[in-house]
């Protein structure tokens, strides 16, 4: 062609197609040996990771619903005990069944991440892969991430520590140190508390140094009594007795109280006035309700046998007598002759005259 480059002869171009004819035979020839060489291996490896998947969600699943039937066993025990006294006076079971659920959900969690952790690095090991820098770089990251979060991990291990050993739950009354209230949630990570004023405070369980449970075992009621020191002892200790013996038969106290109201006996004796104390074991929380029922029970006992309490109205036989009214006049002096000698020493000295 004038003025162009010449076009190439079909001859010149047979050469080329079957060199690149030749190139094309000869890849998809390796490529089916290589896969015809490796095939079985792949599919070693792919049914190994099958069946490692397979155990792996098996074994989870088992597990879980292992821990659940626990759970609910541990529920039901709770529910049958609940209509029992001892359900009523020691033992929860919503504060059981949240406590159960709790430990169940942190053991499901801790097996779900250890066998999905472990079928994870099976599945890596079977695809040919190095764990060594792996594992090396996870601990490297897990010790920065420990550092970072060391403040959450210590709440987290506090707070099923707590669950586990059962140091309170919802409803009891506790003093955690930072703050006191009824507990209305426990968590793994902060506990939730009511305040007497109604606030609501939320402390982190790593914070809790000490917890003082006002709401476990049983408490204690003390009522203390000041009279006057003039008082009949035999006949002060025959009426907190009798108090005593009839607030106990009463209903509903009966059941709050665990034991008698004992009269202790004189727990002071001053020059103006001796202490009384009365004391009682009650039920976790009811010892406010029990003091105020004995101190109105007490005063009323008291006016009725004529007991004088520190701080009352004086009997009508004791009330003082009208001031003297005199009392408060000046007593005559004797300056006020002026006979006297003391005025006459008094006198002041006249002043010599002398003569002009």
């Amino acid at each position: 062609m004038p003025g162009g480059s010449p076009v190439p002869s079909p001859a010149t171009l047979l050469p080329l197609a079957a060199t690149t004819t030749d190139d094309a035979a000869e890849s998809v020839t390796n490529a089916a040996s290589f896969i015809e060489e490796n095939w079985a291996t792949w599919l070693s490896i792919g049914l190994r990771i099958l069946l490692i998947i397979v155990i792996a969600a098996a074994l989870r699943s088992v597990v879980r619903k292992a821990l659940t039937k626990l759970i609910s066993r541990m529920n039901t025990s709770a529910e049958a005990v609940e209509g029992t006294a001892l359900g009523g006076l020691l033992v929860n079971a919503e504060r059981r069944r949240q406590r159960s659920e709790a430990i169940g959900s942190v053991l499901r969690s801790v097996a779900s991440f250890l066998i999905l952790g472990t079928a994870a690095l099976m599945v890596l090991a079977a695809l040919k892969i190095d764990l060594a820098p792996l594992l090396a770089s996870a601990g490297v990251a897990g010790v920065a991430i420990g550092f970072g979060a060391r403040n959450l991990v210590t709440d987290f291990l506090s707070g099923v520590f707590m669950i586990m050993e059962d140091q309170y739950g919802v409803g009891d009354k506790i003093d955690a140190g930072v703050a006191s209230g009824e507990v209305i949630e426990v968590g793994l990570r902060v506990t939730k508390l009511r305040g007497d004023n109604g606030e609501i405070w939320y402390v982190r369980n790593g914070e809790i140094k000490r917890i003082g449970n006002l709401s476990q075992g049983w408490a204690t009621a003390g009522v203390a009594v000041q009279v006057k020191p003039t008082e009949n002892l035999a006949r002060l200790r025959e009426t907190l007795q009798e108090v005593a013996d009839t607030f106990a038969k009463e209903s509903p106290w009966d059941e709050r109280l665990w034991g008698p109201v004992e009269v202790l006996g004189l727990d002071e004796v001053l020059l103006a006035s001796m202490t009384v104390k009365v004391s009682a074991k009650t039920m976790p929380g009811q010892q406010f309700a029990v003091e105020r029922e004995l101190r109105w029970r007490i005063k009323e006992a008291f006016d009725a046998a004529g007991i004088r309490i520190i701080g009352g109205l004086p009997a009508a036989d004791e009330e003082e007598a009208p001031a003297d009214p005199s009392a408060s006049v000046a007593p005559p002096s004797a300056l006020a002759n002026p006979a006297s000698p003391q005025s006459v020493a008094t006198t002041p000295i006249p002043a010599p005259q002398f003569p002009k």
